[in-house]
This record gives C-alpha cells, structure tokens and sequence, in this order.
C-alpha cells in the first residue's frame, strides 16, 4: 500500500491561512505528501525545512531536495527543532506542521517489523541505523516495566496476562511470534480489533520514546513561531491528541490570578490561540481507513 498523507488539504490550509510565502517546517517529513502541496503553495522565496529519522524517507526527501531548491531535509528527530534549525541560521518560521505516527510504508514493510499483518524480524524503530531493536528491548525488560508500558501506552487492561506471557516466551525474533502471543494471553478481544493492536502500539511508542519527542516538539515549535505563524498536528491515538489538546490549552488560558483581591498587573503569559479542530472526512475515510482515528489541532502564535 503506498502513503496516502492524511488530512492532507486541511493541515496545508491551516498551516498557511492564505500565505503563500515564508520559512515553513514540516517536522515529519514521511514519504512527503504535506512538504509537496506545501512547495505548490508557495512562491521563489520560500523555504521548507524537513525533519525525519527514517533512512528510507531520507531517501526520498534527498530526491525533492534535488527537484525543488526550496526544499531542506534534515537527518534528526523533530525532538531537535530548535537546535537544528538555528545551526542553520533560522531564528523564527511562519509555519510548523507534523504528522505523527507510522507512515503506511513503514507498517506495510515486514522487514520494518512494526504491523502483526506482515510477518517479519520484530525491529520497531523509525531509524533502523541505531538504537535497540524491539527483539533486543523485550529481552532486556523486566515484565513489571513491561506490563506498565503496556498499559501506559496501549491502553491495555489485560497489561499483566500479556507482559508475562512475553517474558516467559524468551527470545521473540519476528512480529507473528509476538502477535501469537499476545493473541494467546488476551482473553478478550476487542471487535474489528487484532488482540495484539495495543501491545504493538505501546512497544512502538517506547522503543521510538514517541511521547517523549512529542512533550520536546511542541514547546520548541512554539519558540520558533512569528506572531501569526501557525502550528498544525496531526494526532492519530489519544495519547498523542491528549498531549497536544493540554498544551494548546495550557498555551492559550490566561494564568489563574492568586492575588487574593489585591491590585496587581496580570502577567499574560499566552504564546498560543487556539484556531481548529478538524477530523477526517467520511470521503477519506472511505479512501484510505487509517484516517479514521485521525485529528488535526491548529493554533497561531501570539508572541
């Protein structure tokens, strides 16, 4: 299956509220549906920086910035916005957008190892060039630390049955040996749903410290914004919509007063307004199902 690019129109028109010039930021360069519709928007002077880890998108993102002398890529988690982008001598943009999560090749390549559908060794990480792969993690766990991953980032109730039966399991060296287990352990499926859907998802998130990225990201992309300049996420499980909802709201509410009455300047500390929330239309949805889960949070810098 190729990469379709999710909300893909919306997350440009947000991004750009009818600019068509600027320093833009695509923090998930992926297979590079959003930089392309981006670059189409923009005029001569215009500039895209791109982030990713995955030596495959690397790839493709070397071939854009042959075509398109706009286009930027850069080899590092988005984790490292601000640092990366200011070696480069860019101290604001007019735009930052992500998109997080698996890119639909990555999941479709069993070699990758990260989908239960397609058998492979079991790897899990976004940048296959270093790092523990998930074979090597499991083996090196304790089963109480797993059984809280699992629970923490899965969303799993049955954490503890699964943990265990991993862990007795030993060496685990491809996804359907995993997804087997995990299917033995579960006592209760979930409808339309694989029983091992939020065990994958939990190991995935800890091997690629997704969250932890995500909690880096945002505050930085916020320093790095004009007045006006647009924020776009796009979120595709709530864990990660949770994370982004409480920093737009935190970002864009008025500290609470605690003078107690007395007279004092409140400091207005906002760096974020809150412009929109959009979901994948029943069309998309239609087209490509992974957009189901998918929401688009929008804000606008103030400061």
């Amino acid at each position: 299956m190729s990469h379709i690019s999710v909300l893909l129109h919306e997350t440009i028109e947000g991004l750009l509220a009818n600019r068509h010039t600027g320093i833009y930021v695509d923090a998930t360069f992926g297979r590079g549906g959003h930089s392309r519709l981006l670059l189409s928007q923009l005029d001569d002077n215009s500039h895209v920086y791109a982030f990713d880890k995955d030596p495959q998108a690397l790839a493709v993102a070397a071939e854009l910035e042959q075509e398109d002398p706009r286009f930027h890529i850069i080899h590092a988690s988005f984790a490292d916005l601000k640092q990366e982008l200011i070696s480069r001598g860019i101290e604001k943009v007019d735009g930052v957008m992500a998109d997080l999560g698996v890119s639909s090749p990555q999941l479709d390549q069993a070699e990758r190892g990260f989908s239960f559908m397609h058998n492979g060794p079991l790897d899990m990480r976004m940048d296959n060039s270093k790092g523990q792969t998930a074979r090597e993690w499991l083996l090196e766990i304790e089963e109480e630390a797993l059984a809280n991953v699992i629970y923490q980032y899965g969303e799993e109730r049955y954490s503890r049955r699964i943990a265990k039966a991993i862990k007795l399991a030993g060496d685990i060296e491809t996804t359907a040996q995993l997804a087997e287990i995990v299917k033995v352990a579960h006592p209760k499926w979930e409808k339309h749903k694989h029983p091992a859907t939020r065990a994958f998802q939990a190991i995935r998130i800890a091997i690629n410290k997704e969250l932890d990225d995500i909690e880096n990201f945002l505050p930085q992309a916020v320093e790095m914004l004009k007045p006006q300049a647009r924020l776009a996420v796009i979120s595709f499980h709530s864990l990660e919509d949770r994370l982004i909802k409480q920093f737009i709201q935190k970002e864009s509410t008025l500290p609470e007063d605690h003078g107690w009455g007395l007279p004092q300047q409140q400091v207005d500390t906002r760096r974020l307004k809150k412009v929109a929330r959009v979901k994948a239309s029943d069309e998309e949805v239609k087209q490509n199902p992974r957009s189901r889960s998918a929401w688009l949070r929008v804000a606008e810098g103030l400061k």
